[in-house]
């Protein structure tokens, strides 16, 4: 079962074509790079993401206030972070880099504020 992918981890985007090795790992083709490979593995064994949403805040200047994660995120936690955001309010002022979340669902992944707020 071949998988086709494009790289992302750097601007080359190399079109990566993966097939099991029958060793739970894969055997990667087209990368230019040793990146290439990391990538593919991780994409297809445990992909994670960067998430990014914004917050409910008691501002009536800034309603919304923009957070994210410090480190990527499992991608099979992504919509269960982003209700518990959604559902959120916080009170003002906050300082960019500041921890909203600490340890989300014990992944180590921190979820902190990416602007400050001036009230």
């Amino acid at each position: 079962m071949k998988k086709s992918l494009i790289c992302l981890s750097c601007p080359v985007g190399c079109r990566l074509e993966a097939v099991p090795d029958g060793k739970n790992d894969w055997e990667v083709s087209g990368n230019q790079c040793p990146r290439g490979v990391v990538y593919a593995r991780n994409e297809l064994t445990d992909p994670r993401r960067i998430v990014t949403a914004v917050v409910r805040s008691d501002s009536e200047l800034l309603p919304f206030i923009p957070v994210r994660t410090d480190r990527p995120l499992p991608r099979r936690m992504a919509a269960r972070l982003l209700n518990e955001l959604y559902r959120m309010q916080i009170k003002t002022p906050v300082k960019c880099g500041e921890v909203l979340i600490k340890d989300f669902d014990q992944t180590g992944v921190n979820i902190v504020f990416s602007s400050n707020s001036n009230n």
